[in-house]
């Protein structure tokens, strides 16, 4: 969705916007087309790398750290055009080589959002043995037991070489910058945090409540990792509100069977931008409970767009962005999440003021506005240190 929202919002201030993606990298999961449409921008032009082998060049790309059967048309794409910024994201299936892109006697400045942990982490999220967050690295085990193939290009400094290539690596949060030097990464990670669109100021106009009984949100992957499972399990003890599930993933079916006796949790499956604004806005919380380290947690800011407060698990990124706002409640055992779901349920004008802090948090730093001109000022401090000049122009 960041990616998504940064192209469409360069794309509106007049920017030409090429995002290249591995179509069979997502097949590989999902063989069928996404479930939820999202517009195009005629300013946004989206290069989908597929191969005729298919599966075997992401796996080809997984076992080499280069992107074999892809190179060529990504090499036709870099010579077609000058680009003044490649902005690096999801790399996993692309590999780590794709980093060392370039276009000899341009003026181009390279930059990497670590969305995920891959850069540290062969599963990309540090859940170690499927069964909890990683204290501490054991990673050849851990790859096993997730039934992955081990990559033999991480034990061979590629990853620190093509590192070196890029001009600046940034993180949404603190927390997962942090994580990067404590786990070894090389490279100085900085700090960029997420946006999101005013969602047209739906908040101000919200559609109507989706039902009249009070109820909290949960929105993500259907996935251990989120942590539903123990949001259902203390919910044995919530009679007097509704939960309502937005998402999809490979664990709906169990979690839909744990919920079976739980009248008041409702799954809702996947739903577009423009569909969870009343879901948001008229919920007495968003819950965010994952069991491991989230980056950032965008749901916190999609939440707080529209006035609505969070609770989450005192654990990753999370706590940071609710700190720094003020904009909800954080818990450690599900005692103290049913507490703070009391709490907030009961208190309607703590409940209004957490949302309004939040909301005020938003506007100053996770707004487009608030991220463009972070995004900008980033862009043009590498330019003026590498080349002496912004070779765009600072008006940008």
């Amino acid at each position: 969705m960041y990616i998504y929202r940064l192209a469409h919002a360069l794309g509106d201030a007049g920017h030409s916007v090429d995002v290249v993606h591995c179509i069979d990298s997502y097949r590989m999961q999902h063989p069928g087309e996404p479930e939820v449409k999202f517009d195009e921008h005629p300013n946004v032009n989206r290069v989908g790398l597929v191969s005729r082998y298919g599966w075997l060049s992401p796996l080809a790309t997984h076992q080499t750290g280069k992107p074999i059967l892809k190179m060529r048309r990504i090499n036709d794409l870099l010579h077609s055009k000058r680009y003044d910024v490649i902005h690096y994201h999801n790399i996993s299936l692309l590999g780590p080589d794709i980093l060392r892109l370039g276009q000899p006697g341009s003026q181009l400045v390279k930059l990497y959002t670590t969305h995920e942990h891959w850069l540290i982490c062969p599963n990309h999220v540090l859940w170690k043995f499927n069964q909890r967050a990683c204290e501490k690295p054991d990673c050849l085990k851990c790859v096993l037991m997730a039934k992955r193939p081990p990559q033999v290009w991480r034990y061979t400094g590629m990853l620190e070489r093509a590192s070196r290539q890029v001009d600046c690596f940034v993180s949404p949060s603190r927390f997962t910058a942090s994580m990067h030097a404590e786990r070894g990464f090389s490279q100085t990670v900085a700090h960029l945090p997420y946006f999101i669109d005013r969602a047209d100021r739906d908040w101000e106009q919200p559609g109507p409540r989706p039902q009249e009984k009070p109820y909290f949100l949960f929105v993500g992957r259907l996935e251990q990792i989120k942590g539903l499972h123990t949001v259902l399990t203390a919910w044995k003890q919530i009679p007097d509100y509704d939960l309502l599930v937005v998402g999809a993933g490979n664990q709906a079916g169990e979690l839909r069977d744990l919920a079976a006796d739980l009248p008041q949790v409702k799954f809702l499956g996947p739903k577009s931008q423009s569909e969870l604004g009343a879901l948001y806005f008229h919920a007495i919380a968003t819950l965010v409970p994952s069991i491991t380290y989230e980056t950032f947690g965008i749901i916190i800011v999609e939440s707080f767009a529209r006035k609505t407060p969070v609770i989450v698990r005192d654990l990753g990124a999370l706590p940071e962005v609710v700190n720094e706002s003020q904009g909800g409640l954080v818990y450690q055992q599900d005692a103290d999440l049913i507490e703070n779901l009391h709490r907030l349920a009961k208190n309607p004008e703590q409940r209004n003021q957490l949302g309004l802090n939040g909301y005020n948090a938003f506007l100053n730093n996770w707004s487009r506005e608030a991220h463009l001109k972070m995004y900008f000022d980033l862009l043009n401090k590498i330019a003026k240190e590498k080349y002496g000049v912004v070779p765009w122009g600072e008006g940008l």
